[in-house]
């Protein structure tokens, strides 16, 4: 009796550290799973540029919709600003994907555990969202005018709207806004592009780039209407522009490689907020996992 007794203990320790195995590993493959992202790109055999009066580059390209889109995205206009400049540059035979045309690089391996997030660099006018790490959409992007400068540091995205009115001007009517500093009345949206800083503050977008982060960020999630259960989507906004100067992407003539944004650079402007970044982030899952 005893044996078997024994016998059916081993089987049932058995049979459950097999079960916790299993569900180990499979926990474990939906992780990895989960973090497998990677978006296929196609390379440019070289990449320069060159400057082109508007109205000739216009005769030749103004029904190419790929080649306009590569065009604003490098100018940081949108298709009606880019006519109104007397000159442009371009890209010599542009191909391939756009990413590999602006700074945010590729691939940074210090965001492997950060589910989502958000950069806009000031310096360079454009803008890189992240899904563990992988460049998932990059653009353009105009932000705050000199004297009215979009705040630098980390945000939370919080509330949004297809179409909100201003808070600066109620005749200004803004598409696929999403805010990221509420008390402030900070956050990307589309907007007109005229190719420098021009905003009150805000995150000016083409309206593709800022409906694509409408709808890919995640708003927040209140207790009540005084306090915030789960914040949204990180944003980190760095660097400072060069008022006053010539616009930094004229310096890609000379040298195409002059804006680009390194991994080392993002790891540094995010080492600090790294925790409560993490934090944030599991506070969403777990909440999502009660559900």
């Amino acid at each position: 009796m005893k044996l078997k007794l024994v016998i059916l203990s081993t089987i049932v320790c058995s049979v459950l550290f097999s079960c916790k195995e299993n569900d180990k590993q499979g926990k474990t493959a939906k992780e990895e799973e989960k973090k497998a992202v990677k978006i296929e790109r196609k390379k440019p055999n070289t990449i320069s540029y060159h400057f082109e009066k508007t109205k000739n580059w216009l005769e030749k390209n103004d029904n190419d919709s790929i080649q306009l889109h590569f065009a604003t995205a490098i100018n940081r206009v949108d298709v009606a600003n880019l006519k109104k400049l007397d000159s442009i540059i371009v890209a010599n035979g542009a191909q391939g994907d756009l990413a590999y045309y602006l700074p945010f690089p590729l691939q940074v391996p210090y965001l492997k555990d950060i589910s989502k997030i958000i950069y806009f660099s000031y310096p360079t006018q454009t803008f890189g969202a992240y899904e563990y790490g992988e460049l998932i959409y990059t653009g353009p992007t105009n932000m705050g005018r000199k004297k009215d400068q979009t705040p630098t540091g980390l945000f939370f995205t919080n509330w949004k709207a297809e179409q909100t009115t201003s808070t600066f001007n109620d005749e200004w009517d803004l598409k696929w806004n999403f805010n990221i500093e509420n008390k402030l009345g900070v956050g990307w949206h589309q907007y007109e592009l005229p190719g420098y800083p021009a905003s009150h503050s805000c995150l000016r977008l083409q309206e593709n780039d800022a409906k694509k982060l409408y709808k890919w960020a995640d708003e927040w999630i209140l207790q009540d209407d005084e306090n915030v259960k789960v914040k949204g989507t990180p944003v980190i906004v760095f660097g400072a522009y060069p008022f006053g100067q010539p616009k930094p992407w004229y310096q890609l003539v000379a040298n195409p490689k002059s804006l680009d944004i390194t991994a080392a650079e993002i790891e540094k402007y995010t080492q600090s907020h790294l925790n409560v970044i993490l934090k944030e982030q599991k506070n969403r899952e777990m909440l999502q996992g009660k559900k």
